[in-house]
């Protein structure tokens, strides 16, 4: 008994000592579709060769023009969709029929269809309401939001059904012949700031870990199987421990990145940002077996003539991202923009920047298909 005794000791003061562990949601047993499996593969396997380029609502507005068909910004200039467009669905939770850029919702159901028939991908983020004030993604007023949605949180119930109408809008994307189109789905975004009511500042790790994981848990009961999960930081992590402190897990994310933006004309200093940030998903890929990719990046209004083939391509040299994503031309702000125009003193670099081996175009996914 005296063993027992001293034994009941021992195991009581070693798990004393013990680092508490985390509470985490359980993530439910994954359904994917057979076409969100192809575009896994997709992504992992194009980084051998190169980068897709990506815009973001590429084929709906830019500069000088809105809601036109069958163009866009980068097509105008070189000839060729980006391989990969991106569209937000902000203020799909709140029943609105536009998205925060006053983007009609049917359009972007219709342009992400229409990428994914010419061989391009796709990918959402989603820059909601605060559930909690009522202001936007921005609004960090309210340092609780995150636990107050979390379950047993006050606004649990109404954040599940803002979900809920995430689920139904991308359960709507589907083709004619019947095929829900598989996109890449890179929600709770830039965690690392503190400029979202979700950032760092705001929640702890356990709490931000949970939300990814209710999102993903919610998205299955919804029969959301046809969605890749991104997980994306700023450049704030300097190591991976840095990076993985919030992360979900493997079960649940299938591509990690890091969102770049060049605020100073020192393109030296933006070249080292970035690299630094690509070795750390690079180690992390590695050990967790993950593509990875710039998911956001950018420099606006590109003030710097040569600054695809100087800045870009010399900031992802010796790295392997599929992709590298750059933020929107907008119509209703002027000087935020992030893809040249016609005219751009940018363009002619961007043609050389189009003709690299390394740069991949909507016209070199449908190629290396065939080859």
């Amino acid at each position: 008994m005296k063993n027992v005794i001293i034994l009941i000791a021992i195991v009581a003061a070693f798990a004393a000592c013990r680092p508490e562990r985390r509470h985490l949601l359980e993530p439910a047993v994954r359904q994917i579709s057979d076409e969100a499996m192809l575009l896994r593969q997709q992504i992992t396997d194009i980084a051998y060769r190169g980068y897709m380029i990506g815009h973001h609502d590429d084929p709906i507005y830019g500069i000088g023009w809105n809601l036109d068909e069958d163009r866009s910004d980068i097509k105008s200039v070189c000839g060729d969709y980006p391989a990969l467009m991106s569209f937000d669905l902000g203020h799909i939770e709140l029943g609105h029929t536009h998205n925060l850029d006053s983007v009609p919702f049917d359009r972007i159901r219709k342009e992400i269809i229409a990428q994914y028939e010419r061989g391009g991908v796709s990918t959402i983020s989603w820059h909601l309401n605060n559930p909690v004030t009522g202001g936007d993604a921005w609004d960090t007023s309210d340092s609780s939001v995150v636990a107050k949605i979390l379950p047993d949180g006050e606004a649990n119930e109404l954040f599940i059904s803002w979900i809920d109408s995430l689920a139904k809008f991308v359960n709507s994307v589907v083709t004619e012949d019947g095929v829900k189109v598989p996109m890449i789905f890179r929600p709770w975004h830039e965690h690392t700031g503190s400029w979202f009511w979700w950032g760092e500042k705001l929640c702890t790790a356990e709490q931000y870990i949970n939300l990814q994981r209710m999102t993903f848990n919610r998205l299955q009961e919804d029969s959301v199987t046809q969605l890749l999960f991104g997980f994306s930081t700023g450049c704030e992590p300097a190591t991976v421990d840095e990076f993985l402190e919030r992360y979900p897990g493997d079960d649940m994310i299938d591509i990690i990145g890091f969102d770049a933006y060049q605020f100073s004309p020192d393109n030296q200093l933006f070249i080292n940002m970035v690299r630094r940030s690509l070795a750390v998903v690079d180690s992390v890929g590695a050990q967790h077996s993950k593509p990875y990719a710039l998911c956001e990046m950018g420099y606006e209004t590109i003030p710097y003539a040569k600054w695809w083939t100087d800045v870009v391509i010399n900031a992802l040299a010796d790295y392997h991202p599929s992709y590298a994503l750059f933020w929107r031309n907008a119509r209703e702000k002027k000087n935020h923009y992030y893809a040249p125009y016609p005219g751009h003193i940018s363009a002619d670099d961007f043609v050389n920047f189009y003709d690299d081996d390394r740069t991949i175009f909507v016209s070199d996914m449908t190629t290396s298909e065939n080859e």
